[in-house]
């Protein structure tokens, strides 16, 4: 091959190799087109009004029905690593209980969230634990083959 042609294909081959490593970019969760969260005004708007503006929220509180929240999250991704979250957005809309109008926006982002430590641990359970052989061959010998029972069909086999 000429030197043109192998410094061609180098470079070709780089450039499909490092495309590889481009970030998968994805936005998940509450998406505003006409309105935004953060829009909605205190004492003015109501639940119907901000339904109507924004659609029904991400979440409700567990505790109390007058909170709403619209979620949106952007994670990005590189070839097989782990998804990294670059954003999050949580608006927290609460309603006063009497006229249901918008009494707080609270706006929180990543740096406002906590990272939970999970407990690897298991709950253990009572019993001996079966090896691998156990499990394959555990039902090897158990039972018999039902009936082979000439009869009509639609009917179960030995009359059950």
């Amino acid at each position: 091959m000429s030197r043109p042609a192998v410094f061609a294909a180098a470079i070709l081959g780089l450039a499909i190799a490092t495309s590889a490593c481009t970030p998968l970019t994805s936005y998940s969760g509450f998406q505003a087109i006409e309105a935004k969260p953060t829009d909605m005004k205190v004492g003015e708007d109501s639940k119907s009004t901000l339904m109507e503006k924004l659609g029904s929220p991400s979440a409700v509180s567990t505790f109390d029905n007058n909170t709403w929240y619209y979620i949106s999250q952007t994670t990005d991704r590189v070839a097989f690593y782990m998804p990294r979250v670059i954003k999050r957005d949580v608006v927290a809309i609460k309603f006063n209980q009497a006229d249901e109008k918008v009494a707080s926006v609270n706006t929180y982002s990543l740096k406002d969230g906590k990272v939970i430590a999970y407990n690897g641990r298991e709950t253990p359970t009572r019993g001996r634990e079966m090896t691998i052989l156990e499990q394959l061959l555990g039902n090897v010998g158990r039972g018999g083959m039902l009936p082979q029972d000439d009869e009509a069909p639609g009917q179960r086999p030995g009359g059950r």
